[in-house]
Formats: structure tokens, sequence, C-alpha cells
């Protein structure tokens, strides 16, 4: 019955939107609700060994889900307060172990979703974000943008400054993709949710405090964001020991194009973050193959390219490669230090469906050679450790068909192919299956 409650507070979170919907002018107020559940599982699948942090070679089924209230108010001009409360409950496959491209992105890297009904919807465990914005106009061209999550009805300027401060996850603001950017509606896979050589700063649900502006023009825009890191890998609690400055920093320029009259885009991104992180050469050297006896605050970086292309107003592409230097280990996202992906997604308009969508996506993702040296050695990290490691790439075949139902709801059946999971030649391949309930309003 648990994985119902997130569903039954979707019930709550709806009579509330309904409640406010008078509550005063419309462009004053932004108030959506999203519920997503999602069942996955896997038969099994030959293993020579297994070790600490193995995906189960023996099958399993597991189920996650989520329920998010969207709440947003204009303070004054140009002025505007979000706050999302969030409740999410369930757990990946092999407590979100096994798989650096894991293959459901609600799953939280910590393993179990934790929840905290019983202490109240409005604690700050149970807010995604809450955060504000002052947009800057700095143009006379204005155009219209509807209400929507975290987005205010509004005659928006083309040529202006957002500034963005408070609770929010990186993903919001960087590495967007038209295609693939939201497990709960698109792609379930994290490697092609988001650039997966992008540690980006967050905490154990995706969370973070920090500030973004963003200069938007017309055809181009520059992004810039500053984010707390979290204490420990992968960790529920933000560092605030402030005297060793553990932040995570991000630069992103896009760039807006048409051919044959048909948009597409192209992000540039790079990042440095700061924590107290360990070094794979210092583990590999040492007799416990231990890496956090060489934790220390020092700097990671990486860079990703990202690129959007509409080919039919019913057919799209897109493809995203990412890097990081791979010598600091995973500290809050996924053990990816090397990327790269290509797919399409298709609407459904040539079969009488254009609110159905299928998406098809091949997804490569590899390790740096002192991080696989680790792993070979008994090494564990994030999410991996098998005990020995045969290296290879790990590769993903995704496809789903996104079914519309009425009143919002959509169900999603969803197949992934994941070869030498975890980079181990000696395990696999896994198939793995979903099915995911969502809606929104």
């Amino acid at each position: 019955m648990r994985i119902f409650i997130p569903f039954f507070i979707s019930l709550f979170f709806l009579f509330i939107t309904c409640a406010f919907a008078d509550a005063g002018p419309q462009e004053d107020w932004s108030i959506h609700y999203q519920g997503t559940v999602i069942g996955q599982g896997d038969p099994g699948f030959h293993a020579l060994y297994s070790g600490p942090m193995s995906l189960n070679a023996n099958g399993e089924i597991q189920e996650t889900a989520s329920a998010t209230l969207f709440l947003g108010r204009k303070l004054w001009q140009g002025g505007e307060l979000y706050i999302d409360p969030e409740i999410t409950q369930g757990n990946g496959l092999s407590n979100t172990q096994g798989i650096a491209g894991f293959p459901n992105g609600e799953a939280q890297s910590g393993g179990l979703m934790k929840s905290s009904l019983g202490q109240g919807f409005f604690i700050w465990n149970n807010v995604a974000r809450a955060y504000l914005r002052q947009t800057i106009n700095l143009s006379d061209t204005f155009q219209h943008v509807d209400s929507g999550q975290n987005q205010l009805a509004e005659q928006q300027a083309t040529s202006r400054v957002v500034i963005s401060a408070g609770k929010m996850s990186p993903t919001d603001i960087f590495d967007n993709n038209t295609y693939a950017g939201d497990a709960r509606t698109q792609f379930m896979n994290w490697g092609l949710e988001t650039n997966g050589a992008w540690d980006y700063p967050a905490d154990g649900k995706g969370y973070t405090n920090g500030m973004t502006v963003e200069y938007i023009q017309p055809s181009y825009a520059i992004r810039w964001g500053n984010f707390m890191e979290p204490k420990t890998a992968g960790g529920d609690h933000l560092d605030s020991h402030w005297s060793d400055w553990p932040i995570g920093e991000v630069l992103e320029g896009e760039k807006d194009y048409t051919i044959d009259d048909h948009p597409g885009k192209i992000r540039l991104l790079g990042y440095v973050n700061h924590a107290d992180m360990g070094l794979y050469k210092d583990a590999v050297n040492s007799p416990d193959v231990d890496i956090t006896e060489s934790r220390a605050y020092r700097y990671k970086y990486g860079a990703g390219i990202n690129i959007e292309q509409e080919i039919t107003k019913d057919l799209g592409v897109f493809s995203r490669i990412g890097w990081d230097d791979g010598h600091t280990e995973t500290w809050a996202f996924t053990e990816i230090d090397r990327t790269a992906s290509i797919g399409l997604s298709l609407k459904g308009t040539s079969w009488s469906r254009p609110n159905d969508t299928v998406g098809l996506a091949e997804l490569v993702n590899g390790l740096s050679g002192v991080h696989a040296q680790y792993l070979q050695e008994g090494g564990t990290g994030l999410i991996l450790g098998d005990g020995n490691l045969n290296y290879n790439y790990e590769k993903v075949t995704e496809l789903y068909y996104a079914y519309q139902l009425p009143q919002g709801f959509t169900v999603t059946f969803d197949y992934q192919f994941i070869d030498d999971p975890g980079y181990n030649a000696d395990r696999g391949p896994v198939s793995v299956f979903a099915l995911r309930l969502h809606d929104e309003f």
C-alpha cells in the first residue's frame, strides 16, 4: 500500500490547487502538481561474481513514487517566489547500485527514498525547492509565457537578466533538453536525463542551495551558477565548512539556430567542484583500497556538449557528450567520467495519437583509467563495487512509449537493455522493464 501514498497526496495537492485557483489575479499565482509512480524490474542475468555494490543478478522488482506541489507567487515587479513541497518514497533496483547509467531517474543515489510523512508536509526535508527569482528586463519586446511548473503566466522580455537564489536543483537551470531532460515524462535513465559526467552538486534527493544568474538574449543565453556541495559522498546534508569553500560552480553558453526553418540549440557546459573528495591514485596505492583515507578539499572539473534539433514538427533528435578529469571520487551524482548519447523523440501524429511519444536512445559511459583500476582492485564507489572489474564501456539502449490518457494522465512502457552494467564485462547484459504512471495539473 505504501506505493499509493504519494498518489493520495497528489489528490490532496489537487484539492489545494483548486482551492487557490481563485485566491487572486491569475497572473499573480502559479499552482500545479505532479505525481509519478514507476515500477521497474529485471528477470536476472548471468554474472561470474557479485560484490558489495553489485546489481542483484537474481532479478528483482522495485518501485518509486513522488508527488510534488508547485507553488509560485508574484511578489513585486519582476520578483517571484517558488516553493515546491514534495513527497518521495520507494527504492531503485539493488538499493540504487550496480549501474552507472542507472535506469530510474526518480531513484535517489542514497538508495531508499525515505519519507517523513509523520512529521508534516512542509518540513524542510519535504521541500524540493524554495527560491526567489528576480527578472530584470533589458528590452521593450515581450512574449507571452503560459503558467507552468515554477513559472508564472506573464509577459516575458526577450532580452533579460534572471537571478535565482535559494533551494533548487542545478539541473533546473543547466543542461536542459527538449527531448531528454525529465525522467517523469521522457527517458528514465540517469545518463539520458542529464549529462552523466557532470557530477552536479546536490544532496541525495538531487537538491541543493545556491544562486544562478542568466543573461538571456533572443538567440543565445549565458548562465552561471554557484551551489553548495554535500558534506559526504551522496549524502543528505550539505557542507557548511565555509573556510574550505565547498562549492560547485557551473558555466553554460546556449546558442539557438535553425536548419530549414526547424529550430535547434547547442549548449556548452563547464564545471568546477570543490569538496572533501578522495583521490583514486592514492586509494589504489593504499593497502585497504579505501578512498575515504585520502579525502581532502580539492577540485574536480569537467565539460559537456548538449545538442537538440527539430527535424519535423513531430520528430526531434538530441545528443550529449561529457567528460570529467576522473581523478577525484564521484561525489554527488553517478560514476561516469566519459559519456556520449544520441536519441530521437517522435510524436504520434502519423498514427492519430498526437499526444503520444516514442523515444529511442543509445548511451555509452566510460571511466578514467585510475577510476577503473580502483574498482578492479576491489574499491567501492558511490554506487559501484563488484569486488573486481573486467572493464568495458557500459552501454545502454532505452526505448519508451508514452501513452496519453485523459485528464493529464500518461502511462509509459519502458525497456532498457544494459550491456556490461557497472563497466563489468563479467556481468550482464541485463534487460530492465518499467511501467510509469504520471499525472499533472
